[in-house]
């Protein structure tokens, strides 16, 4: 028997980019507005005074007033066995690396530290309204083996790999080029298209990654070709330095996984700095996508990323949070730096713009917009409810407002993890705030 759920609420989407279609065709806005899910998928949306008359008897309305109704936000680039290494002070990607990340990596053998990290992880990201993330794990098989069995628990989407490292990293966190293709190969038969889980091949990159690493990777995205592809790319001057010393027959970075076959739909490459205008043609050309992460560029101090030179050669672009070296599983927070890194360049990024960059804009970069990103009728339903009253301030603040664009600026630079009223993935409520 069909369960149907309906939310009235002030609901806000984006339908297309507004680099693309101008800002005003970008967004539907319903001031009073309501969503209907049934069986968790998206069966309608619109005005209330309009989806009220049809609404089947019994059918029972959730009222959510002070709020707004967006789909539930997307990250594309995040790492679960990082949580412990958030804020840890002092150093650029490549010391940072090596005295933060790969210890504590470390411990991700023991599978039962990994299903509780894993845990930890999702509920933080549910408590920031994030129902979809590209997850890397460790170079332990058991790692994400124990994050898949904790997100679907929850019945969430989500995305994560494998780490394939066979060189210039500690031992204990290397394979080889054989153990990593069949670990890989394994994952993918058990939990790609397994409920709403998927599997993303993981070269960490380029530099911890032998030629026949690399190619093993190129195989596995040949064998299975609806699989993600989820590496880094140009983050920071010395490592693109150092990329060009160990692949000095390629003509840059991107050029080194051009070679080995993993640019294509469904490849995702954070950070992307430092980029050169032949390389987002590239990127443009072949369909692949760049995770804009500009807590971690910044607190990382690797660069502020070039937004409007990716607009303009119609590479597709999401949002990343990048713990642990991004600084908050928060998307708003996220959104608010990214609008300052833009800012240094120039670049004014309207709020809309912003939405889409966190929620259909992702979903776009994932290649999953006929599922998540919006609340288009059929779509799963994932979404998040957004509190205007929050703080105080954001109270006082949004009485000042004059528009839903001006809310929305509001929410992205106040708002936080308290903003969240409420997260929701497949139509089931899977984080609600305490009252208090």
């Amino acid at each position: 028997m069909s369960h149907i759920q309906a939310y009235r609420s002030a609901i806000l989407h984006c339908i297309a980019d507004p680099a693309e279609v101008g800002v005003d065709a970008a967004v539907e806005y319903f001031a009073d507005g309501l969503l209907v899910v049934e069986d968790g998928h998206v069966v309608a949306c619109g005005e209330a005074s309009a989806l009220l008359v049809d609404l089947a008897d019994g059918v029972e309305v959730q009222e959510l007033p002070n709020s707004l109704l967006t789909p539930g936000f997307i990250d594309t680039h995040i790492h679960f066995p990082q949580v412990g290494v958030i804020a840890s002070y002092g150093e650029q990607l490549l010391d940072w690396l090596n005295n933060y990340t790969f210890p504590a990596e470390g411990h991700f053998h023991d599978k039962q530290h990994a299903s509780d990290m894993a845990e930890l992880f999702l509920q933080e990201l549910l408590r920031n309204g994030t129902t979809t993330a590209l997850v890397f794990g460790t170079v332990h098989k058991v790692s994400v083996e124990a994050f898949f069995e904790q997100a679907e628990k929850h019945n969430l989407r989500m995305i994560a790999g494998k780490v394939m490292m066979d060189r210039h990293a500690p031992d204990f966190l290397t394979d080889t080029p054989e153990s990593s293709y069949a670990d890989s190969k394994e994952l993918i038969e058990r939990w790609h298209q397994r409920g709403r889980l998927l599997y993303a091949v993981t070269p960490r990159f380029a530099p911890t990654s032998s030629d026949e690493q690399l190619s093993e990777a190129g195989r596995l995205l040949r064998e299975y070709p609806d699989v993600y592809l989820h590496t880094h790319l140009s983050e920071n001057h010395a490592e693109c330095a150092w990329v060009q010393e160990l692949f000095p027959q390629c003509s840059g970075y991107l050029d080194v996984y051009d070679h080995f076959g993993l640019l294509r739909p469904r490849a995702v490459f954070a950070h992307g700095i430092h980029l050169q205008e032949a390389e987002f043609k590239r990127l443009a050309e072949t369909d692949s996508a760049i995770s804009f992460c500009p807590t971690s560029n910044l607190f990382l101090g690797s660069g502020l990323f070039n937004l409007s030179e990716a607009e303009r050669h119609g590479v597709r672009v999401g949002m990343g949070t990048d713990v642990g070296g991004g600084t908050s599983f928060s998307m708003l927070q996220t959104l608010n730096e990214g609008y300052k890194v833009q800012q240094l360049r120039g670049h004014k990024v309207h709020p809309y713009k912003s939405l889409y960059l966190a929620t259909l804009g992702g979903a776009r970069a994932l290649q999953l917009d006929d599922r998540i990103g919006s609340f288009r009728v059929g779509n799963e339903a994932d979404f998040v409810v957004l509190d205007l009253h929050a703080t105080p301030l954001m109270k006082y603040r949004m009485a000042q407002t004059r528009s839903i664009e001006e809310q929305l600026f509001v929410l992205t630079i106040l708002g936080d993890d308290r903003a969240i009223r409420a997260t929701y993935a497949a139509g089931q409520c899977v984080h609600q705030r305490d009252a208090a």
